[in-house]
C-alpha cells in the first residue's frame, strides 16, 4: 500500500470508528424535543433559521435548504451579520438552530446572546454537551467525535458529517410527522433528476 491509500485508509477508517461511536450515542429524546418545539412554533406562525460560523455555516445552509424541501420552511441566518442587522428576520418564538462543534465560538456567542433578547428559541448542535451554547439552548442536540480524521485533528471533518447526520435524522423526523408525499416533494423540486424521476413515477 503505498503512502497516499495509506492516509486515505487511515481517514475513512477513522471517520467510519467515530461515526459508528456517534450513532450509537444519539440522543432520540432530544431529536423528538426538537421536532415538537418546531412543530408547534410553526402552529403559532413562526419560522424556523439555521445559523452557524465558518463551516457550521455551509451546513446551515444546506439543512435550511434540505428542511424547506421536505415541507418545513427554513432561513438561513448569517452567524455573523445577525448582530449588523440580520437578526431582524428573527420574530419572538421561532426557532434558531445553532450549529457549533466546539460550542464556545465567540461570533456565535454574540449572535445567540442577540437571538434570545429577541425572543428566538434556540436548538443547539454541538460537539459539547457542556458547552456554553448547550447551556443557552432549549434543547441540545450532541453531535461530537474525538477525533476529526487527520493527524492534525483540527479541520473540521469527522464533526461536520456528524453535524449533518443529526440535522438530516431531524429533517426525516419532521417529514414523517407531516406525511410529505412524493407529489408534494415534487412541488417543491421539480427541478433536477430528482423532480423529473418523480413526474415519469419512477
Amino acid at each position: 500500500m503505498n503512502q497516499t491509500n495509506h492516509e486515505v485508509k487511515t481517514f475513512l477508517d477513522t471517520v467510519n470508528s467515530e461515526l459508528d461511536k456517534f450513532q450509537k450515542q444519539i440522543d432520540y429524546h432530544s431529536l423528538e424535543r426538537a421536532r415538537d418545539l418546531i412543530l408547534n412554533a410553526e402552529k403559532k406562525y413562526n419560522r424556523i433559521h439555521v445559523t452557524g460560523i465558518g463551516k457550521p455555516g455551509h451546513v446551515a445552509g444546506y439543512i435550511a435548504s434540505l428542511l424547506s424541501s421536505t415541507g418545513t420552511p427554513a432561513y438561513t441566518l448569517h452567524g455573523t451579520e445577525a448582530v449588523h442587522g440580520s437578526s431582524g428576520q428573527v420574530c419572538p418564538g421561532d426557532v434558531v438552530i445553532a450549529i457549533s462543534n466546539s460550542g464556545e465560538t465567540l461570533e456565535l456567542k454574540a449572535t445567540v446572546e442577540a437571538l434570545i433578547k429577541n425572543g428566538a428559541i434556540i436548538v443547539s448542535v454541538t460537539g459539547k454537551k457542556d458547552s456554553w451554547l448547550a447551556k443557552h439552548s432549549e434543547v441540545v442536540l450532541v453531535a461530537g467525535v474525538e477525533n476529526e480524521g487527520d493527524y492534525l485533528n483540527k479541520p473540521p471533518r469527522a464533526s461536520i458529517i456528524a453535524e449533518i447526520l443529526i440535522l438530516q435524522s431531524l429533517s426525516i423526523l419532521l417529514q414523517d410527522a407531516k406525511g410529505i408525499t412524493p407529489l408534494q416533494y415534487y412541488k417543491w423540486h421539480p427541478g433536477g433528476a430528482i423532480g423529473q424521476s418523480i413526474k415519469n413515477g419512477k
